[in-house]
């Protein structure tokens, strides 16, 4: 395959198991277009035209010619100028490489990552919060997170692919949607009972019974094993955490147990005021699972040789 349409095969699957559901990613792409049409000439020079075709701000191609035949990628979670050094010192031992890919977002992709937390808006309005609610709480969130990464640098890893002559690209949120997906159509098909049920669901799953072997594994934060796990969420996509005040709403709209890949002190706490239960997954065991369900839709179409580094083990579940 070509990079452009490694890419764009990333970009449409994840839209297809985009938690919200197909009218509400349609609607995502009638905004970005609105928003770019009020634009004046001067400002939409600056624009990121991609948001007009792709709802994911925090996937892009980061660097290389779009029409390069891939065959050789190297996978990792985080992909840094470490990494980027690493698959130029593969190329130089022999081993042919054609794409870097990264799940956490680099380059424009972080810089404009935040954009991508809208979809919570979504995802929380389906679950039963109040979409004024879900909007009020969201907005301030997102300004937070937009400040945050506001004085980072960037560019740093794709500046070194560029030396480097190395495509590379991030694939983030399409990736969080596969797994945030997959796990809430596994809970809510097998029904635990209890949360040490929900732990045992998701060690049977390749990615978190490797992560549970080296003691990354799925826990229980809040709560025990024999706590009834009730109504469970899955929330694993958007962007990165949300507003720590929407616990009470989620509580209020029947939530009783929160699945999630991480959750910061200062929300767990929220969470636990709430007596909601907690199980975290793993952070780079919840994106491992992601990113293997991206890369088997992959190989439907193409035969790639997969390097796995910074994080990442390949599993698939190719039948």
């Amino acid at each position: 395959m070509k990079l452009i349409d490694i890419y764009k095969s990333a970009v449409l699957f994840g839209m297809k198991r985009d938690p919200r559901g197909k009218d509400s990613v349609k609607k995502e792409l009638l905004r970005a277009k609105n928003e770019y049409e009020k634009l004046s000439a001067k400002d939409k020079e600056f624009y990121d035209k991609e948001r007009l075709n792709n709802p994911y701000s925090d996937t892009r191609i980061l660097n290389g010619k779009e029409d390069s035949e891939i065959k050789t990628i190297l996978v990792g979670v985080d992909i840094e100028v470490g990494e980027i050094v690493l698959a130029d010192r593969l190329k130089e031992k022999g081993e042919k490489i054609d794409l870097v890919m990264a799940h956490h977002p680099e380059g424009l992709a972080l810089a404009g990552f935040f954009n991508v937390m809208y979809m919570q808006v979504d995802i929380l309005n389906k679950i039963g919060v109040p979409i004024n609610v879900a909007e009020s709480l969201m907005h301030e969130r997102i300004r937070e997170v937009e400040r945050k990464v506001m004085p980072a640098n960037h560019a740093r890893p794709v500046d070194a692919a560029k030396l480097l002559d190395i495509n590379f690209m991030s694939c983030h949120t399409p990736a969080d949607n596969c797994v945030s997906t997959y796990l809430q159509d596994l809970m809510d098909k097998k029904k635990p009972n209890t949360l040490g049920d929900i732990v045992d669901i998701l060690k049977e799953i390749p990615e978190y019974n490797a992560a549970a072997k080296h003691n990354a594994g799925p826990k229980i934060t809040k709560g025990d094993n024999l706590r009834k796990a009730g109504k469970v969420f899955v929330d694993m996509t958007g962007g990165t955490e949300g507003s720590k005040d929407i616990f009470k709403k989620l509580s209020e709209a029947g939530v009783a147990t929160l699945v999630c890949m991480h959750l910061s002190e200062e929300h767990f706490k929220k969470a636990q005021e709430e007596h909601m239960n907690v199980v975290i997954a793993g952070h780079i065991a919840s994106d491992n699972v992601g990113l293997n369900i991206i890369l088997d839709e992959l190989e439907k179409n193409g035969k790639f040789k997969i390097l796995a580094c910074s994080g990442f083990r390949r599993f698939s579940r190719k039948k």
